[in-house]
């Protein structure tokens, strides 16, 4: 974990300060300036209308009854991709725009579910599978067994 931290801290600013002043020594410090801030916007917008998208998506799904899981996952990403876009520089703006690729989005959240064992493949007895970008779980084996009275009701008196 310290070792993160010190990637995090130290080694991403300086190579984003490294790479902004090769940048700037080739086309000048004011373009270079523009150049950050114009990423900044374009990949705000695109992050915003990706993730309008995705809350409609999500508002949909939970409207017919299902779990947005996949969704949510991809708009975490998605938050991902907005932050490393507002911050100066060119790597985390690449990391940034590369989030925004819907299909690289995809491939990440069943990857990611697929190394913590979440879903599992086709040939195995799955406990949850990936069904067009929703999960549903499969609670087959499931049964419960028992007997119920409703309250205030007598039991000899046919229901309506």
């Amino acid at each position: 974990m310290p070792l993160l931290f010190l990637l995090f801290f130290v080694a991403v600013p300086a190579t984003e300060l490294y790479i902004m002043i090769e940048v700037g020594s080739e086309i000048g410090a004011f373009a270079t300036i523009w150049l950050v801030l114009l990423t900044a916007v374009i990949g705000g917008w695109l992050v915003r209308q990706q993730g309008i998208s995705t809350i409609f998506r999500m508002r949909q799904q939970l409207e017919q009854g299902e779990t947005p899981a996949f969704d949510m996952l991809q708009g975490i990403l998605l938050a991902v991709a907005g932050i490393s876009l507002l911050l100066p520089g060119f790597v985390t703006d690449t990391i940034g725009f590369l989030l925004l690729i819907p299909p690289l989005r995809h491939l990440l959240v069943l990857r990611w579910l697929k190394n913590r064992q979440i879903i599992t493949p086709a040939g195995e007895k799955p406990d949850v599978t990936i069904i067009r970008e929703e999960i549903r779980y499969s609670h087959e084996d499931d049964i419960i067994e028992g007997e119920f009275k409703r309250s205030g009701q007598d039991d000899d008196k046919p229901q309506n």
